[in-house]
């Protein structure tokens, strides 16, 4: 575990790499004939590729019996958080460059912003709680809480289907991952005697 997560940290900050990289288009990269939008597509993906990731590591855990996985979760969620907040603020600054008249037209025209915002604004309590300090002082809550990443998966995938326009294989791929990865848990509680509840 040492030397497992800084490996894994290093990895989840290539995409914010490979980004910069394109930016000041060392070796010849560039980001395309729409620059903000390819930089906003690709920390908008990246964010909701580590909400799967960090959605699939209790799985995992039973899967593979591997305990270990779950001292990853945290980073990982941290870094899907961060993407996301990323992908965001390029929209506003970049794309919308924080003129509200425009922001308020694009959101009543592209309801799906609507959605990926709601999404943002549930990550954020889970981010400001998953020190271990916020861990102790909620109590069972805590894990109450944080099963709301099963509802903020589930609009990140709906959030880039809509905006995906013709090309929806992507989106289609990361649902069908969250239902398996949701569907995992619901059977383990089932198994168990329990009703599936994941705000419970």
């Amino acid at each position: 575990m040492r030397l497992l997560k800084p490996a894994l940290f290093a990895l989840c900050l290539l995409p914010l790499v490979a980004v910069l990289v394109r930016v000041f288009e060392f070796g010849g990269a560039t980001l395309g004939a729409n620059p903000i939008e390819s930089i906003q597509d690709t920390f908008g993906r990246w964010g909701l590729r580590l909400l799967l990731v960090t959605l699939a590591i209790t799985p995992l855990r039973d899967w593979c019996g591997a305990p270990w996985l779950i001292g990853l979760r945290r980073m990982l969620g941290l870094f899907a958080f961060g993407y996301v907040v990323l992908h965001f603020v390029t929209w506003l600054i970049l794309d919308q460059s924080m003129y509200w008249p425009g922001i308020a037209d694009d959101v009543s025209r592209r309801p799906f912003i609507t959605i990926g915002f709601i999404a943002l604004l549930l990550l954020l309590p889970l981010a400001l709680t998953s020190t271990n300090r916020a861990m102790r002082r909620l109590g069972r809550r805590w894990k109450s809480l944080h099963r709301l990443s099963y509802l903020i998966v589930l609009l990140g995938v709906w959030h880039y289907y809509w905006q995906a326009k013709a090309d929806t294989r992507e989106p289609i791929l990361y649902f069908v991952i969250a239902s398996v990865l949701l569907g995992w848990r619901g059977y383990r509680l089932f198994r168990h005697g329990h009703r599936f509840n994941p705000f419970s």
